[in-house]
């Protein structure tokens, strides 16, 4: 039965509008043209290629439903009070293998001692066998070589339809993937040869061992770090959905008009900023709380509570994150309306606002592009540190900060703990770095201003 929770509507609204902007921009616009600049950079197409996938793992885990449970032929259909996913019924291998506790990375065995009783009935302390190991399986090395032949076989047959589709005949294949001097199409070529690998490789260890171990209570840490995407990437795009209004309207607005409004909106922005974010994000979450628990007859499931949680949070901080962006815009917009042909427009008559709407905001777009994309990095990182001091993300979600918040105390054991901390830090390094990058790229392509 399918169940759509209010972030999954509104990331694929968020999906739909991107797409539906793009399809409508003109052949000879200015944005289009920035995009075609956009896709002559490597890098660019590179990192693109890298969000891609982490948006693709996100839209799957956005596909929710209740599985139908085991039940007569002749009887109501009953559906399980669990709400998974998509992604959760790919990953249901990862899922289905829970151990006692921690165990290390393609190990074998628990990482401490335990009491083993032995075929003749003593009792020794040593290591016992995961439960995915009780069964005589492959070495690493056996599946290792198997992940590589499956990668490079799947990255031959997605070249051969990448060389169909960009060759003029069948003739032109080779010539087209060897000997093409187009840097993205090479760059298209070796980014998904490597990453078709990679997944082919941990998908032939995941079968048979715990790639990055598992937790404390014996959960597979690569299936909690996998299932963490969507609530990072929920956490920069809803939040920077949600600020881009206020920033981009009121920053304009001060800088073009000035007087008594650009005043108001400088206090306004001035005042919040006063306001420690953390204090006031946990006064938020803690009356959110407060509602969620007197209003329990309103979430039918712990998916639904965990998803209100995320999206209250996704609200505070795009209502105190705008105010950057806006004293930007605003200091941009004060430079921009003093020049000769925004003069020209008000001496022609041309309304205030066809003049923001024509000739200041496409001189903007560099600057919210850019710092829509910082914005998006410094708030993935923001959950991680909320979560780490509680007023994050439930903590019955899966995320990285709460792996994070949850690994700190393992880090003082002996033995050091230490896979949970490095598999979220990798991940959250690997998609705030793309994101960096991908922004420097999208700064080059539409600053109006910049060097062709």
């Amino acid at each position: 039965m399918p169940v759509i929770l209010w972030t999954d509507a509104l990331i694929y609204l968020l999906v739909a509008s991107i797409g539906l902007m793009l399809y409508k921009q003109p052949a000879d616009g200015q944005v289009r043209d920035a995009f075609r600049r956009l896709l002559c950079s490597p890098m660019a197409v590179a990192t693109g290629m890298v969000l891609l996938a982490f948006t693709l793992v996100a839209l799957l885990d956005s596909l929710h439903y209740r599985p139908l449970l085991q039940q007569d032929t002749h009887a109501t259909p009953q559906y399980s009070v669990e709400v998974v996913s998509v992604w959760d019924a790919l990953l249901q291998p990862l899922r289905a293998h829970n151990e006692k506790s921690y165990s290390a990375p393609l190990s074998q065995h628990l990482y401490v001692k335990e009491n083993v009783t032995l075929p003749n009935g003593s009792i020794i302390r040593d290591y016992p066998r995961l439960d995915i190991a009780q069964t005589a399986q492959p070495s690493v090395g056996c599946l290792f070589v198997r992940g590589l032949i499956w990668g490079g076989g799947m990255t031959v047959f997605i070249w051969i339809l990448l060389g169909v589709v960009w060759a003029r005949g069948v003739r032109d294949i080779w010539s087209t993937l060897w000997h093409d001097s187009n840097t993205t199409r090479r760059t298209v070529l070796w980014v998904s040869a490597l990453m078709l690998i990679s997944v082919a490789t941990v998908a032939s260890l995941a079968a048979h061992y715990h790639v990055l171990g598992t937790d404390k209570i014996g959960q597979d840490v690569l299936y909690n770090t996998l299932k963490s995407i969507r609530t990072g990437l929920l956490i920069g795009t809803l939040t920077t959905l949600i600020m881009l209004p206020f920033s981009i309207l009121l920053g304009i607005s001060a800088g073009y008009f000035g007087g008594w409004l650009d005043d108001v909106i400088q206090y306004v922005y001035t005042t919040l900023n006063a306001i420690p974010s953390v204090l006031l994000i946990a006064a938020a979450v803690l009356l959110m709380q407060v509602y969620i628990e007197t209003h329990a007859a309103m979430f039918d499931s712990s998916a639904a509570r965990t998803d209100f949680r995320l999206l209250f949070l996704c609200v505070i901080l795009g209502v105190t994150s705008w105010t950057g962006l806006c004293r930007l815009l605003r200091g941009e917009t004060l430079k921009l309306r003093e020049l000769d042909y925004v003069q020209a427009a008000r001496a022609f008559g041309v309304s205030n606002m066809r003049i923001m709407l024509r000739h200041i905001l496409p001189n903007l777009y560099h600057l919210v592009l850019i710092s829509v994309v910082m914005d998006f990095s410094g708030l993935v990182l923001a959950e991680a540190v909320l979560s780490y001091v509680g007023v994050g993300v439930d903590p019955a979600m899966q995320s990285w900060g709460n792996m994070i918040n949850a690994a700190r105390l393992e880090m003082a054991r002996e033995p050091v703990v230490w896979w949970p901390l490095v598999a979220a830090f990798g991940f959250m390094f690997t998609l705030v770095l793309s994101a960096n990058l991908f922004a420097d790229s999208v700064r080059d392509a539409f600053d109006p201003k910049g060097t062709r």
